[in-house]
């Protein structure tokens, strides 16, 4: 349900109410009686609510699993140059 923005014609008091689109507009003033327009918005902007949205949230299966080995693979340790010549070392002698 939207919320829409109201303006007093009398007194100018903006006020905002929620209701259905298919509900009658608000025709009197809960401040003074008086007449109100219902104002031109911008709409709604849209609420994100929990811990966040990412561009992979709603990746296909496919996608998932083929992301997902690509992370174990290149999660799995790399042997640096160092170690390897210590290791290497170690043996020749």
């Amino acid at each position: 349900m939207p919320t829409y923005d109201y303006k007093c014609k009398d007194c100018r008091h903006k006020f905002e109410v929620f209701h259905s689109m298919s509900a009658d507009p608000i025709t009197v003033c809960p401040k003074c009686g008086g007449r109100v327009e219902r104002l031109l918005g911008t709409g709604a902007g849209v609420l994100f609510k929990g811990s966040g949205f990412y561009e992979t949230d709603y990746r296909s299966s496919g996608y998932q699993k083929d992301a997902k080995a690509d992370k174990s693979s290149s999660a799995a340790p790399k042997k640096d140059k160092k170690s390897a010549s210590k290791k290497n070392a170690k043996k020749a002698q």
